[in-house]
């Protein structure tokens, strides 16, 4: 496999949720289980672990564990994208880690305060060899990293490959920085998956959902065949899922959780997030929009 710096990473690359057993550790078997899956319905690769892999309630040595699973499990199939988020101070030696493993590139999260500081984080993490950089550009009330710091960064650091944009709007920052870097960093969206046809227009590389593969994979392939209409036709049966398995990061955690358990990927839908906002109601309205999913997805087979 070449190195995804002369590659690059394109398509609907997944970020994992790590599925927990009935005593509440990481099942490692479900998490091989869905990595199979997923690479059958055509992922671009994985991103492990990250938010929605509920990584701030994960212990470092069940983070590696659960980074070795994805990774044996793929056998160089697609790439693999470490999650190094952390404290800032600790990313570097995380970045390490995970290379050492086999992770083809890392993606590091660091808040934003000032550009100094944010720079040498960034260029201890470089400092470590790694091939492939990607960045969160997380900001969920505004607009996250300035634009011309981004390009600052980028002109500096060449590991720096891939910005995953993460703001409210996203889609005028998808194509400020697009436009400020000449297209040559590249752009994915997360969050932002329910504005997918508005990114898909805005040259976005990268999409990074946590389920539904086969959906997002059929509207990424619709629309870049050329048939937007088509894409657009499937993307509004999945919408209503969206808007509400997106109202919050806890929510979409149980959501998926409980779509993969449904689907028979994962033993069961537990998760180590809140659930305070996950009440019976919401419960009631996910078995029903999950039975719509699962319709949806078997039209496509």
């Amino acid at each position: 496999m070449k190195p995804l710096s002369e590659t690059g990473l394109f398509g609907i690359v997944t970020v994992l949720n790590t599925p927990f057993n009935n005593e509440g550790k990481p099942d490692i078997k479900a998490l091989a289980t869905h990595v199979k899956y997923a690479i059958k319905s055509g992922v671009s690769g994985f991103l492990v672990p990250a938010m929605a892999s509920e990584v701030d309630y994960l212990s470092q040595e069940e983070r590696y564990s659960i980074v070795t699973t994805v990774l044996e499990t793929c056998n160089g199939k697609v790439p693999v994208i470490g999650g190094a988020s952390a404290y800032p101070e600790n990313q570097a030696s995380i970045t390490k880690t995970l290379i050492k493993l086999g992770c083809e590139g890392v993606l590091v999260s660091i808040p934003f305060t000032y550009e100094d500081s944010y720079r040498k984080v960034i260029g201890d993490v470089a400092d470590t060899g790694v091939d492939y950089l990607m960045i969160q550009d997380w900001d969920p009330k505004g607009f996250g990293l300035p634009v011309d710091f981004i390009v600052k960064l980028h002109s500096e650091i060449p590991a720096f490959s891939c910005l995953k944009i993460e703001v409210v709007p996203a889609g005028a920052k998808y194509t400020q920085v697009k436009e400020a870097t000449a297209g040559d960093l590249q752009v994915a969206g997360g969050w932002a998956v329910m504005h997918l046809i508005d990114g898909l227009d805005r040259g976005v590389d990268i999409f990074m959902p946590t389920g539904l593969h086969e959906i997002y994979i059929e509207i990424f392939h619709r629309y870049k065949k050329g048939d937007r209409e088509k894409a657009i036709e499937l993307f509004r049966k999945l919408l209503p899922i969206l808007t509400f398995s997106n109202q919050h990061l806890d929510i979409s955690i149980c959501f998926f959780k409980k779509l993969l358990y449904r689907q028979g990927i994962y033993s069961t839908d537990k998760v180590r997030c809140s659930t305070r906002l996950w009440d019976s109601f919401n419960r009631n309205q996910a078995n029903l929009l999950i039975d719509e999913a699962l319709s949806l997805i078997n039209t496509l087979k």
